[in-house]
């Protein structure tokens, strides 16, 4: 498969999955693809800052001036890295053929449609009447069902399951990202806890001589 078709491969794939994902794990070379992974994911980011901060007052929850773009960073790059982590380490004990490489560039390209469809809705909903604004949300739950819809033919077709294991495997999954959250919210928590035995520690040092 030349260059083009390479560059071309997240169009093609959203539009046809089946063989999107077959040619990205055993046709495409893996460098080019990470890279485009990359582009993906920031372009993601960028969209969901760029949401947060323009969309139209009819649809947009977010309050401009409160807008952090290192939280609205967190908010795509911590859920990606859960799901790639619980996806590999239960797909390691279900016999699935994915490697780690692969479960992230197959979920990034799976995030296309929130791009593609969401980035010009920025735009159009400054435009936006009450009344219309259904629009804007059908067009949001749409992305949403395509790029699950992606997320599922991925996981299909990167760990070879047939399609009532990989429904399994996917709720496993959620199952197992929860779990990661929570371990990670008790582990910063120890870790304030630890920072602020030690500060009260140095402050009576400190006050004491």
């Amino acid at each position: 498969m030349d260059k083009d078709n390479k560059m071309k491969n997240p169009l093609h794939l959203i539009v046809r999955p089946f063989q999107g994902f077959w040619e990205l794990k055993y046709e495409l070379y893996t460098k080019p693809n990470l890279i485009i992974s990359f582009i993906i994911l920031t372009a993601l980011i960028i969209t969901n800052i760029l949401s947060s901060q323009y969309a139209g007052f009819v649809v947009n929850v977010y309050n401009p001036d409160e807008m952090n773009s290192i939280m609205e960073i967190a908010y795509v790059i911590v859920p990606l890295l859960f799901w790639c982590i619980a996806n590999w380490s239960l797909t390691t004990l279900m016999d699935g053929e994915g490697k780690f490489v692969e479960i992230f560039i197959a979920t990034c390209f799976a995030l296309t449609p929130l791009v593609i469809i969401n980035f010009p809705w920025i735009w159009i909903s400054n435009f936006l009447s009450h009344q219309e604004a259904m629009f804007y949300y059908l067009s949001q739950s749409f992305a949403i069902i395509w790029f699950v819809f992606l997320i599922y033919v991925g996981t299909l077709t990167v760990h070879q399951y047939t399609p009532a294991k990989t429904v399994v495997t996917i709720i496993l999954i959620l199952v197992a990202m929860g779990f990661l959250a929570f371990l990670s919210l008790l582990f910063f928590s120890l870790i304030q806890q630890i920072i602020a035995f030690f500060t009260t520690i140095y402050r009576e040092i400190v006050f004491r001589y």
